[in-house]
């Protein structure tokens, strides 16, 4: 039977709160990822920020707000709060589960509280192909 850690990446880059949004819009395009976990300093999930967040910022542009101001800006300001994370022992089809039943592409997972790795819905579907299923 499969479980989460056959498909989970263990090597997450996250952001902190406090972290420039330049900075992890960077970190976004740089890793080509479509969303970050955001941890605290004992490593517990806090939030996500994702593309989706980002356009808040790609908007403010738009309608003409002043560059400078972005230099003050973090990922608190723009990151979701409300992250569903799953249990590193909870099943592979309630992940998948969660994946099927939410928009978001990616679910953070934790053990005791702190995040141990990452799943996308990519990496499912390329387990599945590359499992010959």
């Amino acid at each position: 039977m499969i479980g989460i850690e056959h498909v989970m990446k263990t090597n997450v880059v996250t952001v902190e709160k406090g972290t420039p949004i330049a900075e992890a819009v960077r970190k976004l395009v740089e890793h080509d990822f479509t969303g970050l976990p955001v941890v605290d300093d004992k490593n517990r999930v806090v939030g996500i920020l994702s593309e989706k967040d980002v356009l808040a910022l790609s908007l403010r542009r738009i309608e003409g707000a002043d560059d400078s101001v972005d230099k003050g800006l973090r990922v608190d300001d723009f990151m979701t709060r409300d992250v569903v994370c799953i249990e590193a022992t909870d099943s592979f089809a309630s992940l998948c589960s969660c994946l099927m039943k939410n928009e978001f592409r990616r679910v953070p997972i934790v053990t005791k509280g702190k995040l141990v790795g990452i799943v996308s819905r990519r990496d499912i579907i390329l387990h599945i192909l590359n499992a010959g299923g």
